[in-house]
């Protein structure tokens, strides 16, 4: 047997006759070749096997039982194949990101048609559920607390807004989670939907006869955000669970645009109520109602049908595993980057939107006639403005960064032009200055809500517990709400304070402008923190 420098030498180099095998003789060092992310990338194939505890008894071994009962059963070939030992996937092996892309988490593989389902579901889910939202919660319910009393309508609002998302951000984790659990013939996700869009319908339709209560009008609210919240969760783990990653960004894109879309039609239908006083007032609960009771309904009957799970696996349920199931991911650090960053950006993003009413009347137009008409207007146009911006920046910005494979650059971009946006108001104090806002912050708004759902998927940890994570992850949208109303308040009641007055001195606002540009900023920092996504 002939030695290492006569038949071969070492890698790289000649053998002593001169002949170079290929891809033996001339192959590179891959130690010198490969990156310090090559090499861990090529760690991540490997597969360990299981391992047996040394103290073992082979013959009691589930294993070995098993293929004892299967080699009695009479079939030879079975007891073979139930005898080798079988590798044990690691979670963390790259053989587990080869899945086919058009499979989704719940191992269906969609048709056309159930994907395009899916997408005009969560499309105009989005869009019948912003509209009345965005209406009630930022034009009507803001008419309804100066009513009731003009020199506290601020705190008012930042009251139920604060108390409201404190609901909403438990119910999202409690039913979120609760969904994760469920087994029914009607599948996890399809009956809490339902079920929350009754409990919105019927709380928003009640606030119709109360309007001149404070307190009713606070509990009420928080019933509304539980419904609503019941609803979402659920909702939103469905894309998790049954739309593939392949076509996830398009789908999570059209869903952004239904949001963009139905969020600017709220301002301009709320603001047309709203010239009508009373009436319109009323009626514009009423409508809300009927569109949160029915939706949950319809978006079900628009999808395809979710299978029954009565016969999933799911842990014996006591008060231990209850509690575990609602434990936040340990050792994600991408998460939170995710979680805290959406919080912030959604936080600068309600600290203006949830006061565009006062800021048109009390900023824009401060001490001019018919400030409250002009403001209604104002809301309109740039509702119109915003829709066709945001509209088209979410249905092309989805589609793009599936092409592009990026996700994490394009939410932190988006965040950076929202900034610019709200930047445009502090510096022309004018209508100019608004319609600039809509048109900027609408755009970067609009990428943001396109790709953000799907960043939040492609960070969450354990897809068995979508539901739950998904869940965490929306209280960004309920902590944004406090953030905004709270900041927001609280700026315009130190600020009334210090010049000893009722009514909000501009100034204030401009206080708001620079704290939400700070906040947005810090949120697109953090996106670009996360690691595991483009």
């Amino acid at each position: 047997m002939s030695n290492n420098n006569e038949t071969g030498g070492a890698a790289g180099q000649k053998p002593g006759n001169g002949f170079v095998r290929p891809g033996i003789d001339d192959r590179p060092d891959l130690d010198k070749a490969l990156t310090p992310e090559q090499k861990e990338a090529v760690s991540r194939l490997a597969v360990p096997l299981p391992k047996k505890a040394k103290s073992e008894d082979s013959a009691a071994s589930v294993g070995v039982q098993e293929t004892r009962m299967v080699a009695e059963s009479g079939s030879p070939v079975a007891a073979m194949a139930s005898s080798v030992d079988a590798a044990v996937l690691d979670p963390n092996s790259a053989f587990n990101d080869m899945r086919d892309p058009m499979v989704s988490a719940d191992g269906h593989r969609p048709s056309k048609t159930e994907i395009v389902r899916l997408g005009v579901g969560f499309t105009l889910s989005a869009v019948a559920c912003a509209i009345p939202w965005v209406a009630l919660s930022a034009v009507i319910l803001q008419q309804v607390l100066e009513n009731i009393d003009p020199a506290t309508k601020e705190s008012m609002l930042g009251t139920i807004n604060a108390v409201g998302s404190i609901v909403a951000l438990l119910a999202n984790v409690i039913f979120g989670t609760l969904s994760d659990m469920t087994r029914s013939r009607f599948g996890k996700r399809s009956p809490w939907i339902v079920l929350g869009g009754l409990i919105a319908g019927l709380s928003v339709g009640l606030i119709a006869l109360a309007q001149h209560s404070f307190p009713a009008i606070l509990v009420l609210w928080c019933c509304a955000q539980l419904g609503y919240n019941v609803m979402l969760a659920p909702f939103v783990a469905t894309m998790s669970d049954r739309v593939p990653d392949k076509v996830r960004g398009t789908i999570s894109g059209f869903y952004g645009a239904g949001i963009a879309a139905g969020q600017t039609l709220g301002n301009v239908v709320g603001a047309k109520l709203n010239d009508n006083g009373a009436t319109g007032v009323t009626l514009g609960w009423l409508i809300g109602a009927a569109v949160f009771a029915l939706i949950g309904i319809i978006t079900v009957a628009i999808w395809p049908r979710e299978g029954s799970n009565v016969n999933e696996k799911r842990e014996e349920i006591t008060a231990k595993s209850v509690l575990m199931n609602f434990r936040p991911p340990r050792h994600a650090p991408d998460f939170y980057f995710a979680l805290v960053g959406r919080t912030l950006m959604m936080g600068g993003y309600w600290m203006i939107n949830s006061y565009l009413f006062y800021i048109s009347q009390d900023y824009i137009y401060a001490g001019q006639p018919h400030a409250k008409d002009s403001a209604n207007a104002l809301i309109a146009v740039m509702g119109v403005i915003t829709l066709v911006v945001s509209l088209i920046a979410a249905l092309t910005a989805g589609p793009i960064t599936d092409k592009i494979g990026r996700r994490k650059l394009p939410v932190a971009l988006a965040s950076c032009l929202f900034a610019v946006g709200i930047l445009m108001p502090l510096l022309i104090p004018t209508r100019t200055g608004m319609l600039l806002f809509a048109a900027v912050a609408g755009l970067g708004y609009g990428v943001y809500n396109a790709i953000d759902q799907a960043l939040n998927v492609s960070v969450l940890p354990n897809p068995e517990e979508a539901g739950k994570d998904l869940g965490i992850l929306n209280l960004a949208n309920t902590l944004s709400t406090v953030i905004g109303s709270v900041f927001t308040s609280t700026i315009i009641s130190i600020s009334k304070g210090m010049h000893h007055v009722t009514a909000t001195p501009p100034s204030a606002y401009r206080v708001v402008f620079i704290v939400a540009i700070a906040i947005v900023l810090i949120a697109a920092y953090l996106i670009m923190r996360i690691k595991k996504v483009k």
